[in-house]
């Protein structure tokens, strides 16, 4: 197996441990930023009055000395290597990669599209920094509220998709992330709120991560671009990426920090280097300038060469579709919330009691209904990086044998252009797995001025209208 640095008394927790009779009182999910720190702690609500006096220390379990760490190829889902990657941990905001895993599928279904409306609940408001800022009463849009995951970690903005997603209830949020986390093989993983505050039942493992992580990679290529992105304008209001891999590490394409006090540091990055993509996780780490440095040297020793370990695979090989052009999520059997769980904002504001009837408001409480003939502003979804309002055409920038190769070229033409966004598509064609580039929301004259860029560098390159299947129209026949 391999390592990256010397002995790090990692001590060895149990994979059944019961933390249910455990309360924590841990600074909140990524509730500072890497320079600050807040004197108030928040105490995880418990069934039960627990006595402070109590409470275990640190070094116990999820909070035991030394670091978790695992390194995969998001390909193969190989694992080269790691250390303490079973032992329990506390995700801390990493728990939002499961809220965006579930928002992902119900966007690529059709259930919710980025420019749905999400009402924000008292609750929503109330709960610990980092926020967005959200006010109960207002909306946010679907795209809004995973930029402000994926960029600045956003707690009020992760719980009111993950109450919109639950059918206005975080606890069922909860549950279905704890469903489709085993439903992926996460065995040691589970899950108690949106945002991944304090919580002593909330526990995972490195490994387990890396399976989320790479399930996102592979079955949602097409959201890839919200990890990449290092800032957007919401309101009028620049907010910034708190994931320096993307500024400081080549080929770095995301995903996700979090902090809290007894979680630690904390680290997701994936990142592709001549045609290769590996996923890099590390857990319970010291201080950020070590998490940096250790995820730098893991990835670089990855790519360096490093071999799977033999017989070790951290989640099975990409599913391979049932028929041509099937996507990847419709070829993956895993669980799946029925529509009924997804209500229009209207039907979950209807849901909930009114600010004069709910002045002690609990968990999961959201709105009262806006008022008959109340304006709901609808938002279209825009280009994160550049503001634009994007349209339904798109580019389609051929087909590639490799995953990270056909992500590389959709990057490399979004970044030529300046507009829409880059994503990629699986594809079976002629019994072979491709990996098909695109250049998605554009206008018309936009994705025909992308086609005639390509042709006159002497690259393939076809426009698809708004209403094609883009996933059934690929019309390439050379893999690269």
């Amino acid at each position: 197996m391999m390592k990256w640095r010397g002995h790090r008394g990692v001590v060895p927790g149990l994979a059944g441990l019961c933390l249910s009779a455990l309360t924590l009182a841990a600074g909140p999910a990524d509730a500072r930023s890497h320079h600050h720190h807040y004197a108030a702690p928040y105490v995880a609500p418990v069934a039960a009055a627990v006595d402070d006096t109590q409470m275990p220390s640190a070094g116990f379990g999820p909070t035991s000395a030394g670091a978790s760490t695992i390194l995969i190829d998001a390909q193969t889902g190989a694992m080269i290597g790691g250390q303490g990657q079973d032992v329990p941990r506390y995700p801390a905001s990493l728990t939002k990669l499961m809220v965006l895993d579930l928002a992902f599928q119900a966007l690529a279904q059709g259930r919710i599209s980025l420019d749905t409306q999400i009402p924000v609940s008292y609750h929503a408001q109330s709960v610990e920094p980092v926020k967005l800022g959200l006010v109960a009463g207002q909306y946010i849009s679907v795209q809004d509220a995973v930029l402000a995951m994926t960029t600045m970690s956003a707690n009020d903005a992760a719980t009111a998709l993950g109450e919109y997603l639950g059918g206005g209830s975080e606890d069922r949020c909860a549950e279905m992330m704890t469903a489709r986390a085993h439903a992926l093989g996460m065995a040691q993983t589970q899950f108690a709120n949106a945002s991944g505050l304090p919580n002593p039942n909330q526990i995972t493992t490195a490994r387990d991560l890396s399976i989320l992580a790479r399930d996102i990679v592979v079955n949602y290529p097409q959201f890839q671009s919200f990890f990449e992105v290092t800032s957007f304008n919401y309101r009028g209001r620049q907010v910034f990426s708190n994931n320096h891999m993307l500024k400081t590490y080549a080929g770095a394409t995301g995903m996700k920090t979090g902090y809290t006090d007894l979680a630690r540091h904390n680290l997701i990055t994936s990142a592709i280097r001549n045609g290769r993509e590996l996923i890099g996780v590390e857990l319970h780490e010291p201080d950020w300038g070590s998490t940096y440095a250790q995820m730098t040297a893991m990835l670089n020793s990855g790519f360096a060469g490093g071999s799977p370990d033999q017989g070790t695979m951290v989640a099975s090989a990409a599913p391979t579709p049932k028929a041509s052009f099937q996507t990847a999520s419709q070829a993956r059997q895993v669980f799946t919330p029925p529509p009924s769980t997804i209500p229009t904002a209207q039907q979950i504001a209807g849901l909930q009691v009114s600010q004069a009837a709910s002045h002690g408001v609990t968990r999961g409480t959201a709105l009262p209904a806006p008022p008959p003939g109340a304006p709901v502003q609808r938002v279209a979804a825009r280009n994160a990086t550049h503001g634009t309002v994007l349209g339904g055409w798109v580019a389609q920038l051929g087909m590639f044998t490799h995953m990270a190769k056909a992500r590389t070229e959709a990057v490399a033409v979004q970044q030529m252009r300046g507009v829409g966004i880059a994503r990629i598509a699986r594809v079976q064609r002629h019994g072979q797995t491709m990996w098909t580039a695109q250049l998605a929301g554009l206008t018309y004259h936009a994705a025909h001025e992308t086609c005639d860029a390509m042709a006159a560098r002497g690259t393939s390159c076809h426009v698809l209208a708004p209403s094609t299947d883009h996933l059934a129209m690929l019309t390439s026949d050379s893999g690269t």
